[in-house]
């Protein structure tokens, strides 16, 4: 081999060296992140609108809260003052973001990836679910679920028969209060807890659901499910929910209106009792969604939002009864036959 062909062969071989090195580099090398999700929201009548909004289409965002961006609203609405005297002005906050505005489910379904289901009045929840799920189209719920127990089974029901990834939660359930709460070891194990906030009612839906969810979801984040009976007092200032779970122990959550009104927890452990009461604003909510959409898994099992939405009928039913303990089997059993006749 004389010297010009010995060159040669090492430039080639330098160069498919390079290349090779180069091809193995990219192979290896972390993917770049997807472009985000697009979501539509519907129900535009509550300040969780433009609030989640502004979080998901904040250029800023990064990791699960960058997962998705805002890009289309249907306003919705009914006729309660909660939602007929809020919906124009949060749909026009939207629309001053640069989010489409569209006058239709099937349009908005059209458009994106991801729902947000926002609207304000649980009474609907299940008519505007059901063209979401049938699309195929994951699905995030604002509380309440729906507007009754059987309707939150029917949206149950629908999302696993589609097999489409569906949850729904208060915010406070990731509030770093209670979080901390369930964490915390110097407690030890959880024998009890009780949890108060504020606790307006919305007509047309049981007391609960509405406000009263706030502190009842956090109940369930501490105690687990596993409740069998409800009994509630209710005065004109307070509504006091008790339950006893399956292993005797026993969580109250207090609902307030009229006096002061905040959110708080105590857990009664076997080393200590500790209170939690910092509450957030909607950023831990967001990113757990934004993970939801990611991901398809969601974070609160189905199981038990449906238990936490029976809690809160049986508490209705206490109340018919003057106070009596109310079992959340006889409150299922009444729903379900209720889902399955079609409600």
């Amino acid at each position: 081999m004389n010297r010009f062909t010995a060159h040669l062969a090492w430039a080639l071989w330098f160069r498919v060296s390079l290349w090779t090195i180069a091809l193995i580099f990219i192979m290896n090398a972390p993917a770049a992140d997807s472009a985000p999700l697009r979501a539509g929201m519907i129900g535009l009548d509550t300040s969780h609108v433009p609030a989640f909004a502004k979080i998901f289409n904040d250029p800023k965002a990064t990791g699960d809260l960058a997962a998705i961006k805002v890009v289309a609203g249907y306003p919705g609405g009914t006729d309660i003052p909660a939602s007929r005297d809020r919906v124009g002005k949060f749909t026009e906050q939207l629309r001053g973001m640069g989010i489409e505005i569209v006058d239709s489910i099937p349009k908005l379904l059209e458009k994106v990836d991801v729902v947000l289901l926002e609207s304000v009045d649980g009474r609907i929840h299940l008519q505007e679910a059901v063209p979401v799920i049938k699309a195929g189209k994951p699905l995030f719920i604002d509380k309440p679920a729906a507007g009754s127990l059987a309707r939150a089974l029917a949206i149950d029901d629908l999302a696993r028969k589609h097999k489409v990834p569906c949850f729904s939660s208060s915010s406070l359930r990731f509030s770093p209060g209670i979080q901390e709460l369930l964490k915390n070891e110097k407690i030890g194990t959880i024998a009890g807890a009780a949890t108060w906030a504020s606790c307006s009612y919305q007509e047309g839906t049981p007391d609960m659901f509405f406000y009263g969810i706030h502190g009842i979801e956090p109940l369930f984040v501490l105690m687990g499910t596993g409740c069998e009976t409800v009994a509630r007092i209710q005065t004109k200032d307070t509504d006091l929910v008790s339950g006893v779970w399956k292993d005797g122990r026993g969580g109250t959550y207090r609902g307030i209106r009229h006096n002061r009104e905040e959110f708080g927890a105590v857990a009664f452990g076997s080393k200590a009792i500790m209170h939690g009461g910092k509450e957030a604003g909607y950023e831990e909510l967001c990113r757990e969604i934004g993970r939801f959409f990611k991901t398809g898994k969601s974070p609160v099992r189905p199981e038990e939002t449906i238990e936490i939405f029976a809690f809160m009928e049986a508490a209705d039913e206490s109340k018919r009864q003057g106070g009596a303990p109310v079992s959340l089997a006889s409150v299922l059993a009444k729903a379900k036959a209720e889902a399955a006749g079609g409600l």
